[in-house]
């Protein structure tokens, strides 16, 4: 995964960026978009397919969602190039509504979702992404990478023999040809010439057309028959702000990831009130929702070098051409093509620097153990959000350990004025974790009358600390002694002003 590393050129603007109107000026630029587009669009196909399946819809709600997330996304959206569809993690969440309450329910929550992400948007979701660090990131595209990989292993399984090597030329077509040229993508001739080979040669192995029937009609307008009252909302929230929540995440952070594969910046905000946007056009459509694809946006970003709206734009645009003017022609595309590609996708998605020996050396515990958390807990529960939530707070628990021990608590004795005195000299950042043990660095009864605690190279963060200092000046209090404590800084002083003595409880 490419990284902006110090002393790297910085990010390019979106201004400075490649623009769509200068990549339509450009016969070079423009081919790229549109082949890419093309590639993008018959590998939805199959997906969207899947992942209506796993919804338990029919296989027209995930190609219409694909259709219309897409070209709704390319106008509204944040991050130009990503690709947004019907996704495997939106559906997982959303399912269990179709076995309970029927389509109707499912489209309305779907409509009810992309509402929630819009208000979420408007309330700075996209800012929370600050909070993610960087081994939860590499966490979230390793897991990815083996997720696209595991879901292509059933297609290579009680399948006719002949599936192997047709997926083995796929492979080094899509591996091969870029050393060769870059003037067609690899996946785009590696679709072609395995199903140019099934055909002519007339081999008999599973196909796009046997994932389910293709639409031969457009979407129409879709309004959920449901009950508008109380009931309903009840019903729908929870499957509704769920799937608003994956979808934020999956898309916010395939849109960082693209950052940094592009070196550009993007509009996380818009991004996310334009996948809210996208959902609601989508719902209407009769189609299942979505989100990003980190799989489709890897094909469009790195495998065919795409960089605009007219790449997703033209995905959505193709898409829709193919399943409905040229459905039997696409049903005749051998599944081990697309299996070829999705393979190449994980391998290139996949950041192998982050297993290296020599990484792995020289990265913290800590950090290593983050990502493994992301890594594992994601794949295990086949859920972004579970994964990326456990190795947030990961990261959390394990900063709070590290930073806890970093405090410092120094004693010295001497005499002032002819008195004996005792003076603390507290080093570190106070809060919850750290403050808690602060209570046991001082020798209450050995101390003599007069103690010092000095703070100047402290500070309090949080209640817990100035529940602590009011411990520890209460104990000495109990020995008969006098403490005095200096050295506070002023956002430090106004905080134990405030609290101090009226927290109740003690050591």
């Amino acid at each position: 995964m490419a990284t902006t590393t110090a002393g790297s050129k910085p990010a390019l603007s979106p201004e400075e960026r490649q623009s769509v109107l200068r990549t339509l000026k450009s016969p070079r630029l423009l081919k790229t978009e549109v082949l890419a587009g093309l590639v993008v669009a018959l590998a939805l196909i199959p997906e969207a397919i899947a992942f209506s399946i796993i919804a338990g819809v029919d296989p027209r709600l995930g190609l219409f969602a694909a259709f219309t997330m897409a070209v709704s996304i390319a106008f509204l959206g944040g991050r130009p190039a990503m690709i947004s569809a019907a996704t495997g993690a939106v559906a997982l969440v959303i399912a269990p509504l179709v076995d309970s309450h029927g389509i109707d329910y499912f489209i309305a929550a779907v409509i009810l979702a992309g509402v929630l992400q819009v208000l979420l948007a408007l309330a700075g979701v996209a800012k929370l992404m600050r909070f993610i660090p960087r081994q939860v990131m590499v966490g979230f595209v390793n897991a990815l990478a083996i997720l696209i990989f595991m879901s292509q292993v059933p297609e290579l399984l009680g399948v006719p023999w002949l599936v192997y090597p047709l997926t083995a030329l796929g492979l080094a077509i899509v591996f091969g040809l870029p050393k060769l040229t870059n003037v067609v993508p690899a996946p785009l001739v590696a679709i072609i010439v395995l199903t140019l080979i099934t055909v002519l040669a007339a081999i008999t192995v599973p196909t796009v057309g046997d994932k389910g029937d293709l639409p031969d009609s457009l979407p129409t307008l879709f309004f959920p028959n449901v009950p508008l009252n109380f009931e309903t909302l009840q019903i729908l929230f929870p499957y509704s702000l769920a799937m608003a929540f994956v979808g934020l995440l999956e898309s916010l952070m395939t849109a960082k990831l693209v950052d940094d594969i592009t070196d550009t910046r993007s509009g996380k905000t818009r991004e996310s009130w334009g996948q809210g946007a996208a959902n609601i056009i989508t719902g209407f459509f009769g189609g299942m929702g979505g989100c990003a694809m980190i799989g489709q946006t890897m094909i469009n970003v790195k495998a065919s070098g795409a960089r605009t709206r007219i790449s997703t734009f033209l995905a959505g645009m193709f898409l829709l051409l193919l399943v409905v003017s040229l459905g039997d022609i696409v049903a005749l595309i051998p599944m081990a093509a697309l299996v070829a590609v999705m393979i190449f996708v994980s391998i290139a998605t996949f950041d192998w620097h982050s297993i290296q020996p020599s990484t792995l050396k020289m990265m913290p515990k800590s950090e290593t153990a983050v990502m493994l958390a992301t890594v594992i807990v994601t794949v295990w529960t086949h859920n972004l959000a579970i994964g990326v939530g456990v190795g947030v707070l990961t990261a959390m628990v394990l900063f709070a350990r590290r930073v806890a021990h970093f405090v410092s608590v120094d004693r010295t004795v001497m005499e002032l004025n002819g008195e004996k005195v005792a003076t603390y000299v507290v080093d570190g950042e106070l809060f919850f974790a750290s403050s808690n043990d602060l209570y046991t660095q001082f020798e209450y009864a050995h101390d003599p009358d007069k103690v010092i605690i000095d703070m100047h190279a402290s500070h309090l963060w949080d209640a817990s600390t100035i529940a602590a200092l009011d411990a520890i000046t209460e104990k000495y209090h109990r020995h008969g002694k006098d403490v005095e404590i200096i050295g506070l800084n002023s956002a430090s002083v106004l905080m134990r002003e405030r609290m101090a003595g009226k927290l109740g409880g003690g050591h």
